[in-house]
């Protein structure tokens, strides 16, 4: 899978934000290991960043 560089590049948002939801996608694809995971190799960190990107899913901050 391709990383989505000009949707980084162009992203308008919190930066950290997005770094948190990322990891935190990353590691539910990780535990869950579906087949999509399994096509990708495993890499799990370009897939969160690209359903992300892609408004696949989305994401709130939770803050205490």
């Amino acid at each position: 899978m391709i990383m989505p560089l000009e949707s980084l590049i162009n992203y308008s948002g919190n930066a950290y934000e997005l770094c948190a939801a990322i990891a935190t996608r990353a590691y539910q694809l990780a535990v869950l290991r579906t087949p999509e995971v399994e096509k990708n190799n495993g890499k799990v960190v370009s897939m969160a960043t690209q359903e992300i990107l892609d408004k696949t899913i989305g994401y709130k901050l939770i803050t205490a």
